[in-house]
């Protein structure tokens, strides 16, 4: 089973405007509003994909409300912890002229001592051998800075995998844990190595030095020029087939369902990494925090390109 973690969901909303400009009056074309947050994002793609998976977080006040309802709905398998407070609300804005989005992220509710104690008795109660754990995305106000390695020190003494998808601090806390699996981005691995990450050298060496600090598997996603795996005796670039990007928004989080996938399936690093790119790929070419379906995901995992530049 593949559990996906989401400490600080959010109700994402994508606006457009013809041209950003500061301090102006402007009016919003609404290009979709999404349930979202980083691992909700990985149960949706996941889902697209005809794999099941049981979703946890926190959630609170009527949006939190409407958010269960909305995902049950959906068809997913949810199981929130309420915290009181307001599930966040986050904008994502389009600038049409430029073709550049802009995020901007509410905080979220607090959290307290008993609703991490909650939290842990699930991932307690449901953590066996072989599952996947996902830990994704930023903390919400009032939640202890080590709580993602906290929880998978708990999954992995189980002998299930985890896999953590988040930032800055929280990343660093967490990586003493020894996630079995990390999906930086490129600004991530340099905010966990304390360097830049620029070039596709640099890539290729962040990823090796992460695994190097007890990591197991490597995602590290690089926007439209694809990202780098390393798994087990390989390091390799892969690299999306030229598309028309609507949203980067979930990109990342469907690059990890895919990795999921093919982890799921037995699959060798090659075609890991080739599923990879081609869920996140096919998630940029959506509006706001779509995913792509599985007949689009197919076309362009045959058309990602493979180099081992890291040997």
């Amino acid at each position: 089973m593949i559990y996906t973690v989401t400490l600080n969901p959010t109700l994402d909303k994508t606006l457009s405007v013809p041209q950003l400009r500061a301090g102006e009056f402007h009016r919003a074309a609404i290009l979709r509003t999404d349930l979202s947050g980083k691992g909700i994002n990985v149960s949706r793609a996941l889902k697209a994909l005809g794999i099941p998976s049981k979703t946890l977080g926190f959630v609170g006040g009527r949006t939190g409300q409407a958010f269960q309802v909305g995902l049950q709905e959906e068809g997913f398998d949810i199981h929130f912890i309420d915290v009181g407070g307001e599930t966040r609300s986050n904008i994502t804005l389009l600038d049409e002229s430029a073709g550049v989005y802009t995020k901007i992220n509410e905080p979220g509710p607090t959290i307290g001592p008993a609703h991490v104690a909650a939290l842990q008795a699930q991932v307690e109660a449901w953590a066996g051998p072989g599952d996947y754990w996902t830990f994704s995305g930023s903390m919400p106000p009032g939640a202890p800075l080590d709580l993602y390695a906290q929880l998978i020190a708990h999954v992995q003494a189980k002998g299930a995998y985890a896999f953590l998808d988040t930032s800055e601090a929280a990343l660093r806390a967490s990586l003493s844990a020894h996630p079995y699996g990390l999906k930086p981005n490129s600004d991530e691995a340099a905010q966990a190595l304390g360097r830049p990450v620029l070039s596709d050298n640099d890539h290729c060496q962040a990823a090796q030095k992460l695994r190097e600090m007890g990591v197991q598997v490597v995602l590290l996603t690089r926007g439209e020029d694809g990202l780098v795996l390393a798994m087990g005796d390989d390091v390799l670039m892969a690299t999306p087939p030229p598309v028309e990007a609507r949203s980067p928004v979930a990109a990342g989080d469907s690059a990890l369902a895919g990795l999921l996938w093919a982890l799921s399936e037995g699959c060798d690093a090659a075609e890991a990494a080739r599923r990879a790119v081609a869920c996140g790929t096919g998630s940029a070419m959506q509006e706001g925090s779509g995913v792509a379906n599985r007949a689009l995901i197919e076309d362009l995992r045959s058309r990602v390109k493979l180099v081992r530049r890291c040997e």
